[in-house]
């Protein structure tokens, strides 16, 4: 045997299993076109972003929650929808959108603080919330969509400019500061039917679960039928900032309605009607969560003395 092709053959042996070794390597660290494709659907999955919380009027189960992107100050097509569950949990996927965003809701039925009784939202009836902005990606967890995110989102869009990052942060802050509730997106409200339930609630979560239970018991007050109307009047009057039972100027129609006629909102409705409504609440069988007027006077009394102006 020629000790030369011996060589040789060695040396041709030895760069085969090298380059096959080289290729698993490669492989291995995503060279090959499989790998690539694992390696996008991980960024893909990375880049989906994330908006979940809860729909209050009581908990709303089988309502409807859309997110809108908004551009200029106003919404633009959905990025996506979810229903809520038998707790008023939601979680949508918003893919890579960044920038405000706008939750918007429908549907659904819920107990009813004044009364205990299961109503269900009308199809004129929404609720809304409004986010300055959302980062590409990321996961804005614990949002809340109540009638005081629908009456800051109702405000937002009636300043210069619309929903804008700056008008939103504005406006939620508004709402927040008249109702004493820190933060109207992300502090979850106490719910008063729960027994018990004033005992681990901090200040702001028991003022924005007792300002929701407030506004059921004035919508009973006033005979409306269905409490989550309220919400739009609410909505009307806190669009230009101030409440007063006006929207620019126009009385408010009990149950959202801007024309003549019928029964009118109060100019008092969110000022010493809701300190009126609360206070019967607290003295209700309704009230089961252990928290006392002396608990909710400072709002009361804010409340009571408030000329109705939120900025």
């Amino acid at each position: 045997m020629n000790p030369t092709r011996l060589c040789s053959s060695s040396n041709v042996l030895s760069l085969v299993l090298a380059t096959v070794a080289a290729t698993v390597i490669l492989s291995g660290c995503g060279g090959g076109g499989g790998s690539s494709s694992s390696a996008d659907a991980v960024t893909s999955a990375v880049a989906q972003g994330t908006i979940s919380g809860n729909a209050v009027k009581g908990p709303l189960s089988g309502a409807t929650v859309s997110a809108y992107g908004l551009s200029n100050g106003t919404a633009g097509s959905a990025l996506a929808s979810a229903k809520t569950d038998a707790h008023g949990a939601f979680a949508l996927s918003v893919g890579g959108y960044s920038g405000p965003v706008m939750l918007r809701l429908t549907g659904g039925t819920y107990t009813d603080e004044a009364t205990g009784s299961m109503m269900s939202m009308a199809s004129s009836d929404a609720m809304t919330a409004v986010l300055a902005n959302m980062a590409a990606g990321s996961a804005a967890s614990g949002v809340q969509m109540t009638p005081l995110t629908s009456m800051a989102q109702a405000m937002a869009v009636h300043m210069a400019g619309g929903m804008t990052s700056a008008n939103i942060a504005t406006a939620n802050a508004a709402v927040g500061v008249y109702f004493m509730v820190d933060d109207i997106v992300y502090t979850p409200p106490m719910n008063p039917l729960v027994a018990g339930s004033g005992s681990a609630a901090a200040p702001a979560s028991m003022n924005y679960g007792m300002t929701l239970a407030a506004m059921s018991q004035y919508a009973k007050n006033v005979g409306m039928p269905v409490s989550a109307s309220l919400v739009a009047d609410m909505m009307a009057d806190a669009s230009d900032g101030t409440m007063d039972g006006t929207a620019s100027g126009s009385q408010i129609m009990m149950g959202g309605m801007m024309m003549g006629g019928g029964a009118m909102m109060q100019p008092d409705a969110g000022t010493s009607g809701l300190a009126g409504a609360m206070s019967d609440f607290l003295a209700s069988g309704m009230n089961q969560s252990g928290v006392t007027s002396a608990n909710m006077s400072a709002l009361m009394q804010k409340l009571m003395s408030a000329n109705g102006r939120m900025h």
